[in-house]
């Protein structure tokens, strides 16, 4: 493997910005320097010098909440295809959901889906294991340094993987060597609030509706019902794609990541819109749970900045265009974001309300520590060399010819933004520069420190 020397880079990682350079061999991060690596330093011949003049480099992001759709859904994604997207977007991990087709509700499937990635996925990955009501044999075979996390969806959605009986859930919490990773909707709630919209608008009623049924009540309650769960079980639980600013009451601040046993996580997508904007995006912007108030807008950044939100992920789960176009209790509900979500919070970023050092700790620190990665996630010696390359100052609108994702329509699609990345480094390969990849290199299986 050839090395890499980047040069003259504003480095972002751990709290700082600095300027330096960082020299890759073998696949790792061998030194970072605030001064020049003279280039007797090499012990690989022909190592490569990329000038990374103006531009910031940060740790790869570690998204730990996707839906890239294979097996068995392949046609509206597939781990090729979104793994190229992310590491456009400056996504070198990702961890990916079970509610493919078969869902992954047993060793057998879930080996199947690392096997699947270890041909064809550009970036590093893991998988959940799902859950149901009856595969809790199965669950428990699972290695937790070899696999992210356990799924469990106490809110119904793609995949119909809902785990409605006490007695599972309650077996399931109760596994504390693996981390529980949850979908908090109330079931009974959102039900109740379908039959109302249905018999006031008939099937297909505005978009706008989505967040009446799935609304605060249904969240907070399913939320509050698993934290109250996982404190009494002991539970390493984390709560995915917090919406609504009340939730986030039911999380501790008052400790370090690394000593928190019940974690959480925001999505781009909800901090970004809001349901002001169902007019104009329609079901484009239906997501389980939904977008919600311009109040729970702001609440949900405010508790990521307080550390009462750990994480950000992007629970990036595309549909086929048509397949949004239907009627709104026909469409599916779930978007693309993995290619955008860095790009999204540079430009809240570029409107101050976020610093470059916190989307480093949230997209790629916090991640690594909260479930434990290792060795990537921070930029360190020794440290796999998971890094990318950004422009802060290169505006470009998202169109149709640059979105990546099988699907190929984003909910940004139109808007224009502010920062680019231009390079993107998968275990110390190129595997992205300036528009061109490089799939000759795949990426590894992520491992854990459990």
């Amino acid at each position: 493997m050839p090395g890499i020397l980047i040069r003259n880079a504003t480095i972002v990682n751990e709290g700082k910005t600095f300027r330096g350079d960082i020299l890759i061999q073998n696949g790792l991060i061998e030194k970072i320097s605030s001064a020049t690596i003279p280039t007797a330093q090499f012990s690989i011949p022909d190592t490569q010098i990329i000038d990374a003049e103006g531009k910031y480099l940060f740790p790869g992001v570690i998204d730990t909440h996707v839906h890239f759709r294979e097996p068995g859904l392949v046609y509206k994604a597939d781990i090729h295809t979104e793994s190229k997207a992310a590491v456009a977007g400056g996504v070198t991990s990702f961890m990916d959901m079970p509610n493919t087709f078969p869902p992954v509700l047993t060793q057998e499937l879930l080996q199947d889906k690392y096997d699947i990635a270890a041909q064809k996925s550009l970036a590093n990955y893991s998988f959940y294991m799902g859950t149901s009501n009856d595969n809790f044999e199965e669950v428990i075979k699972i290695n937790p340094a070899n696999v992210c996390g356990v799924k469990i969806y106490l809110g119904s959605s793609t995949g119909n993987m809902l785990v409605d009986n006490p007695e599972s859930i309650e077996k399931l919490f109760g596994i504390n060597n693996l981390l529980i990773a949850v979908h908090c909707e109330e079931e009974s709630i959102i039900k109740n609030n379908a039959k109302i919209i249905k018999e006031e608008y008939g099937d297909n009623p505005p978009p706008s509706v989505h967040p009446v049924i799935r609304n605060e009540a249904c969240c907070y309650i399913s939320s509050r019902h698993a934290v109250e769960l996982a404190k009494k079980m002991g539970t390493r639980l984390h709560v995915v794609h917090v919406s609504t600013a009340k939730e986030t009451g039911l999380f501790d601040n008052s400790f370090p990541l690394e000593q928190k046993k019940i974690t959480s996580e925001v999505c781009p997508h909800h901090l970004w819109f809001s349901d002001k904007d169902y007019a104009e995006k329609g079901n484009m912007i239906k997501w389980n749970p939904a977008i919600k108030t311009e109040h729970d807008k702001t609440g949900l950044l405010q508790a990521l900045l307080d550390n009462k939100i750990d994480t950000i992920a992007t629970d990036h789960a595309p549909h086929t265009h048509d397949e949004k176009e239907q009627a709104y209790f026909s469409c599916p509900s779930g978007g693309p974001m993995v290619q955008h979500s860095l790009n999204v919070m540079l430009e809240l970023y570029r409107q101050g309300k976020i610093s470059v050092e916190e989307i480093a700790n949230k997209m790629s620190h916090a991640p690594a520590t909260a479930f434990k990665v290792q060795k990537r996630g921070f930029i360190r010696e020794g440290y796999w060399a998971d890094l990318l390359l950004v422009d802060l100052n290169s505006a470009w609108k998202v169109e149709k010819d640059n979105i990546l994702y099988k699907c190929k329509w984003s909910p940004l699609e139109g808007e224009t933004l502010h920062s680019k990345v231009t390079h993107t480094f998968v275990n110390g390969n190129l595997v992205y520069s300036n528009g061109t990849f490089d799939e000759t290199t795949k990426g590894q299986r992520i491992f854990f420190d459990r």
